[in-house]
């Protein structure tokens, strides 16, 4: 019976040894060829975040989800009643860390675009004065919605933030993306709005 508890033992040795050489070589094989100085610094002065995986539903082309959402004070909005002029819905939250970047981007979009173009933000956070406070201290004037149900973010297939959607006037979304800055914004908006 000794032989088991030592078989078991070396069974174990061998696979965490296995592991890290498999580990190792991986980590070779993506280093392949990369310097230091292939390293660039994030605006902060750290390490940039890895691209992100593409993990939500291709809505272009669609109708936007017939689902509701809520306004702060709790009163129920039908997205679709929204619909009727060009529309950019940004799908955030507070603790999305590219959420928080890419607001006063969409404020200041907002201030240019404003009058022909509908402006919503829908946080896939619960409403609360802290989530308004948030987007209103990076200078976000126009209309904030909350998906307290998750019932937006799921009808429109999406898993990772931020996400914004282009939507024409009778409420077919255009243009689906990620992370903007106000010059890509602008640039979506003049060629797919206006």
């Amino acid at each position: 019976m000794k032989l088991r508890p030592r078989l078991l033992v070396g069974s174990l040795i061998v696979a965490a040894l296995g592991s890290l050489a498999i580990g190792w070589a991986l980590a070779q094989d993506r280093n392949d060829g990369a310097t230091s100085d292939d390293t660039e610094l994030a605006d902060d002065g750290g390490i940039p975040e890895p691209p992100s995986i593409e993990t939500n539903a291709v809505v272009k082309g669609e109708q936007l989800p017939d689902v509701n959402v809520q306004s702060l004070d709790g009163i129920e909005v039908a997205v679709r009643s929204l619909v009727g002029q060009p529309m950019v819905i940004n799908v955030w939250g507070s603790t999305c860390v590219p959420c928080r970047k890419e607001l006063p981007d969409f404020a200041a979009a907002h201030l240019a675009f404003g009058d022909q173009v509908r402006f919503v933000g829908i946080s896939f956070l619960g409403a609360s004065d802290r989530e308004e406070s948030f987007a209103r201290d990076r200078g976000v004037q126009y209309e904030l919605l909350y998906d307290s149900d998750g019932g937006f973010v799921n009808d429109a297939g999406i898993a990772a933030f931020p996400v914004t959607l282009f939507v024409d006037a009778d409420g077919t979304i255009v243009r689906q993306t990620g992370q903007l800055d106000e010059a890509q914004l602008t640039e979506f908006i003049q060629s797919d709005l206006l």
